[in-house]
């Protein structure tokens, strides 16, 4: 009987982490008061990049040719946004691959970022991967979009407007 309530707490706690409403477990399996939910301005990770997440940087006889393309591309994928946005960074790196002489491997790698990259699948590359809360296809607020600005810069990846 402890198994199962133990299994159906589970199933609870993850349903509501998934719903949006995270709550916090006691051992005797009651609930406490939902906990109050972190913004995504409030959960933006540092910007992190592997290059060209499970593909190749570049050719063998030039092993980083196309890698800035995937720095640019993790980068707007770090950020996330709408629908278009996704898009839009997934034509530039093909566009970015055909400019260094790969037109086929850039549209290799579309169909790939375009299948992968989807917001709703589990990886650490997806759309939006920068927020510690799950976004989808959803446009930044200018304060969210104020909060990468900051964090970019405090990582030293872009410079301050100095206006």
């Amino acid at each position: 009987m402890k198994m199962l309530q133990s299994y159906h707490m589970a199933r609870l706690i993850g349903l509501t982490f998934w719903l949006g409403c995270p709550v916090v477990a006691y051992s005797s399996g009651l609930l406490a008061e939902p906990l109050p939910m972190m913004t995504p301005t409030d959960s933006l990770k540092p910007f992190e990049t592997d290059g060209c997440s499970l593909f190749p940087d570049g050719v063998l006889w030039d092993t980083t040719l196309w890698r800035e393309c995937c720095v640019a591309h993790d980068m707007a994928y770090w950020k996330g946004g709408d629908y278009w946005e996704r898009l839009a960074a997934d034509e530039a790196l093909w566009s970015c691959v055909e400019q260094v002489g790969e037109p086929a491997i850039g549209v290799v790698m579309l169909l790939g970022v375009r299948v992968g990259g989807s917001p709703f699948w589990p990886t650490p590359f997806k759309w939006g991967y920068g927020w510690l809360s799950w976004r989808g296809y959803k446009a930044l607020t200018l304060s969210e979009l104020k909060r990468v600005e900051e964090q970019l810069i405090e990582q030293q990846l872009l410079r301050p407007d100095h206006d």
